[in-house]
């Protein structure tokens, strides 16, 4: 027997050196119409007879030979030997390659296999095997173009480079800019007050260069975008929106790509928008296709893992998700929303539906659970057309930091993308906080009105805190405390010099380029405290009045919506119609504020998609939500049918929290798309005084 095993051995390595030959010239071949931009793909009957001939001639001799470079098995080489389930061998290196190929299939036995192995970018793409020749039939078993498969070990993102890991001291930081401005400048000083208003606010930074080039913190961000079948005829629009994002990122900045359908997939994994990277990403981006159900949760979770499993973090990390439907596997969203409406007034409320979001993006601000304090992933939500569950989309946003953005027609969604990407890619401070101190006797911190933004009061009214987070170059956020002023007494140091320290505000951050801890000038709240008011002592801040007509009309929206969800339209145009009729008879409206003008615009266009139940489940709830999330967080949406602020222009197009970064963004999408090219509006804000009326 085992000298019929010679003859054998004998006969078949002649054969094996033919094949050799074959394959050499056919690789040749292959090589020179490449070189010539002529790819050709191996027909099925050579993929045949190469796995037949490979089948045949390493069946006996696979647990000595790589049968992928036909290099030696040998150990002890310096080369790592991979095993699979089928008890096959090769080296790591060559079948580490094949697997990023998307071939999960043995090339000895054609089994399919479960487990694969795992490597990292770049480590193996110049391996070269010294003493092995790779074949021509290589090429044939693993055409570039299949698709990437995803692995046991998710997190597959390209390494941050080496001046990120260790960023230099920054030369260009600037401090927050602290604003502190009480409502009246004097109190009567017998006069005992127990809700006084002080405006607190912050102001970042600004830069006036492209974000691209700009020294700016990089970002790791992953669109989660749905391909659903009701996708089919927006699709194309989709692509090109994303395809925008890409190209507008710069080097150091990594993406993701997670799509999902009835499931979830991540077609592309975080990779440094450069050179290659960028043209992979858009590559896989243009072979998007749709079809299938919508879960919205299993792409969240996807998105969230890519996020959660970095080896290494850019400074900034977000989520931008995409639907235009309902999620049709999972159970009722609308639950989500109304928990989440519960919130405000429980704050221990536990959700019942917390499935539908990772752990990592639930609320930063109300949740009472470690699980609030584990990672801080925000999720820009973007709902588009008449069939997008708004409420699950701006629940989602609202819990975890994001904003919602209520795109009417799919042409626009490339505006929406342009805005929100310009924020992001401007972010100038982190964790930003206030710290806001009482500075006299008897002057207590009653109430703080921060939106979304967590504020918390201790030490019996003392002291207290706003956790603002980020903040964008040029972006403004601004808050209402309320304090309680007692009487003057003659025994006070201050009141003999006819004036009150009321508090002073401090505001720290993180740099967003250097991690250094930055703190602002403090700033102090001063009042006098006369016998007798004068003129002077009666005017009115106009900041402080207008700011109080926003919090006023968002908490009528508010309202308004609600009955509208009850089905009582009447009453919610009611509540809208009053609240307008107070905010055009106040001070700041009454000398002309623009914000005040945006304010109205906002009401009358609310009433508007209000005026039937059927107009308000069509438009008027997403509209409503997405302005409610702009409120929140101060922070620019999209809203409606327009992304725009031209002069003249409806409240669609009116946007008071619009940075110069996401304006500069917006223009270029519309340049691109052949849309106006006009300078938006801004939105003044002035510091001034006006008489207070009786």
């Amino acid at each position: 027997m085992a000298s019929a095993w010679r003859k054998l051995k004998k006969s078949l390595i002649p054969k094996i050196s033919t094949h050799r030959d074959d394959d050499r010239r056919r690789s040749s071949s292959s090589s020179s119409s490449s070189a010539n931009g002529i790819v050709s793909s191996p027909s099925p009957s050579s993929v045949s007879r190469s796995s037949s001939r490979l089948s045949y001639s390493f069946s006996f001799r696979s647990s000595k030979t790589c049968a992928i470079c036909l290099g030696s098995l040998k150990k002890g080489e310096g080369q790592a030997i991979f095993t699979a389930e089928c008890s096959h061998h090769f080296h790591f290196n060559c079948i580490a390659t094949n697997v990023q190929h998307g071939n999960r299939i043995c090339p000895i036995c054609r089994s399919e296999w479960k487990d694969i192995p795992f490597q990292a970018p770049g480590s193996a793409n110049d391996f070269r095997h010294n003493n092995s020749t790779i074949l021509g039939f290589r090429h044939n078993w693993h055409p570039p173009s299949l698709p990437v498969l995803e692995t046991d070990q998710f997190s597959l993102e390209e390494p941050l480079s080496a001046t990120q890991v260790a960023p230099a001291p920054s030369t260009r930081s600037q401090p927050i800019t602290i604003k502190a401005l009480p409502e009246f400048p004097a109190v009567l000083a017998s006069d005992a007050v127990s809700k006084f208003p002080v405006l607190v606010g912050v102001s970042a930074p600004p830069f006036h260069v492209d974000v691209r080039h700009f020294n700016r913190a990089p970002i790791d961000l992953v669109a989660v975008l749905d391909v659903s079948g009701s996708m089919a005829g927006k699709l194309s629009l989709l692509k090109r929106a994303v395809c925008f994002i890409i190209q507008n990122l710069g080097p150091l900045d990594r993406v993701s790509i997670v799509t999902f359908s009835s499931s979830a997939r991540r077609i592309f994994p975080l990779r440094r928008m450069r050179g290659s990277g960028q043209d992979d990403a858009i590559s896989a981006v243009n072979a998007l296709s749709s079809g299938g159900g919508t879960n919205i949760a299993e792409g969240l979770k996807k998105g969230v893992r890519v996020l959660e499993e970095r080896r290494e973090q850019n400074p900034i990390a977000s989520i931008m998700l995409l639907s235009d439907g309902h999620d049709t596997l999972n159970d009722d969203t609308r639950s989500l929303y109304r928990n989440v409406q519960n919130l405000t007034s429980n704050p221990n409320y536990s959700l019942q539906y917390l499935y539908l979001l990772p752990a990592s993006i639930c609320s930063r601000n109300t949740a009472s659970g470690n699980e609030a304090r584990r990672l801080s992933i925000p999720v820009h939500t973007f709902g588009f057309g008449s069939e997008h569950d708004s409420n699950a989309m701006h629940a989602i946003s609202d819990l975890s930091g994001g904003t919602y953005s209520f795109i009417e027609t799919v042409d626009n969604l490339q505006d929406a993308f342009a805005r929100c990407i310009g924020g992001l890619l401007s972010v100038v401070a982190q964790d930003v906080r206030l710290t806001i101190q009482s500075l006299s006797r008897g002057v207590q911190i009653g109430s703080i009105h921060s939106g979304r933004y967590k504020n918390e009061i201790f030490n019996l009214g003392q002291k207290a805190t706003i956790d603002v987070g980020s903040l964008y170059a040029d972006e403004e956020k601004e808050f209402l405390v309320y304090v309680s002023i007692p009487a003057s007494s003659r025994g006070e140091g201050e009141a003999k010099l006819d004036h009150m320290s009321l508090l002073e505000v401090l505001c720290s951050n993180k740099d967003s380029t250097s991690s250094e801890i930055v703190e602002s000038r403090r700033e102090r709240v001063v009042i006098r405290r006369p016998k007798v008011l004068s003129p002077t002592d009666k005017m009115v801040c106009l900041e402080v009045d207008r700011q109080k007509n926003r919090l006023a009309v968002a908490d009528a929206i508010a309202t308004a919506q609600r009955m509208a969800e009850l089905g009582i339209l009447d009453h919610a145009q009611a509540v809208l119609s009053e609240q307008k009729t107070t905010l055009l008879s106040s001070v700041s409206a009454q000398a002309g504020d623009d914000l005040c003008k945006w304010l109205e615009k906002e009401l009358t266009e609310t009433a508007q998609r209000m005026a039937t139940l059927q107009l308000y489940e069509q438009s008027g709830r997403a509209y409503v939500l997405s302005g409610l999330s702009s409120h929140s967080w101060q922070r620019a949406t999209t809203r409606g049918h327009s992304t725009t602020i031209l002069p003249g222009e409806g409240a669609s197009g009116i946007n008071s929290y619009e940075t110069p970064s996401m304006i500069s963004m917006v223009s270029k999408s519309q340049c691109l798309n052949g849309g106006p090219s006009q300078q938006p509006q801004m939105v003044t804000k002035s510091c001034s005084l006006t008489p207070r009326h009786k």
